[in-house]
């Protein structure tokens, strides 16, 4: 069965509820952007105005804007969806991992990799309700698996915890170099 579709039915809109005041926070940050642009890219005297360091910075920035303002503006003629704020409420309950990570991140320089991601893993996994032992297990043997993953095999580069400072020479040494 072949459909034939209108113009209009092709560029149908699909609003949610958090719609507009997604479309103000897109625009305002493009903006704020936009009003920082000068400060953060370079012009290059003598170079082409497409070969400059700042071309295509300005050109994301400026269709950022452009799209935005449109993306408002039919927000704003778009019929009135109910539930705006519980969307809201659902986009900012996000946030909560990012405070987890930024906590593991501060908390990794001072318990060393290895404790801080057992750690998180545990409470992660409490926090998103799983106390089962099984569970429990299957994320201390990730967050350990991780670990060697990252600092034994790849060798990425991660502070060492202040608290392998108390232990002994030997063992320090282990630690700092594998977890």
């Amino acid at each position: 069965m072949i459909r034939s579709k209108t113009l209009q039915d092709l560029f149908k809109r699909y609003r949610r509820p958090g719609d507009l005041v997604f479309a103000w926070v897109f625009l305002a940050f493009s903006l704020f952007l936009l009003l920082n642009l000068d400060a953060q890219t370079a012009t290059v005297k003598g170079t082409k105005w497409a070969a400059q360091p700042s071309f295509w910075p300005t050109v994301a920035v400026y269709t950022m804007v452009g799209f935005g303002a449109l993306h408002l503006i039919s927000s704003l003629v778009s019929p009135k969806l109910d539930g705006r704020w519980q969307e809201v409420g659902f986009w900012l309950r996000s946030f909560e991992y990012a405070a987890w990570f930024m906590a593991y991140v501060l908390l990794v320089p001072r318990l060393g990799y290895l404790p801080s991601t057992i750690i998180f893993t545990v409470i992660l996994t409490l926090r998103l309700a799983y106390p089962l032992r099984p569970f429990l297990g299957a994320a201390v043997a990730l967050a350990a698996t991780v670990v060697v993953i990252f600092k034994s095999l790849l060798q990425v580069k991660v502070p060492g915890g202040q608290v392998y400072e108390y232990l002994p020479d030997a063992l320090r040494s282990f630690m700092l170099t594998y977890f």
